[in-house]
C-alpha cells in the first residue's frame, strides 16, 4: 500500500491511503466473477403429454412367483417357462402393450424371478414393475 508522505508547512509528516490500486483490484475480480458467471437461460423446454380426453388405462397383467417356483399369469398356473415366453411374445405385439406386473412371494428364489424378469426383456415386454413390496416392510 502506497502512503503519500506530505512535506507542508507543519514538520508532521501526512499520512494518506492510497486507494487507487484497491479499487483496481476489486473490478478486476469484479470482471473475473461475471466472465465466470454461467449464462442464465429463464427459458425452460418442457414436453408435456397431450391429453386425448377419454384415454383408458392399458391393461394390467399380474404375474405372480410362489415360493416353490409356481407362477401365476392372471390366475391361471403356468406349466413352464416356454410357455410364459410364448405369453409374452403375444403380449408385446399388441399394439398397445399391457404393463406386467410382477408380484414375487417374499420366499421365491432370486434365481426363479431374474429369469422370468430376463425372459419377459427378451421377448419385448417393455412395461415392467414390482407389486407386493409391503411384504417386505417388517423385515
Amino acid at each position: 500500500m502506497a502512503m503519500s508522505i506530505s512535506a507542508g508547512g507543519t514538520n508532521e509528516p501526512m499520512v494518506e491511503m492510497n486507494t487507487t490500486p484497491l479499487i483496481d483490484v476489486m473490478l478486476v475480480l469484479l470482471i473475473m466473477f461475471i466472465i465466470t458467471l454461467p449464462v442464465m437461460n429463464h427459458n425452460i423446454r418442457l414436453d408435456m403429454p397431450i391429453s386425448d380426453g377419454g384415454r383408458t388405462q392399458p391393461e394390467v397383467i399380474k404375474l405372480a412367483i410362489e415360493s416353490d417356483g409356481t407362477m401365476v399369469w392372471n390366475g391361471t398356473v403356468i406349466e413352464s417357462l416356454a410357455q410364459l415366453e410364448h405369453l409374452f411374445r403375444a403380449e408385446a405385439a399388441k399394439p398397445n402393450q399391457p404393463e406386467l406386473h410382477v408380484r414375487p412371494d417374499k420366499r421365491a428364489k432370486y434365481d426363479q424371478v431374474a429369469h422370468v424378469l430376463g425372459s419377459a426383456q427378451r421377448n419385448g415386454m417393455k412395461r415392467i414393475g414390482f407389486e407386493g413390496q409391503e411384504q417386505y416392510l417388517n423385515e
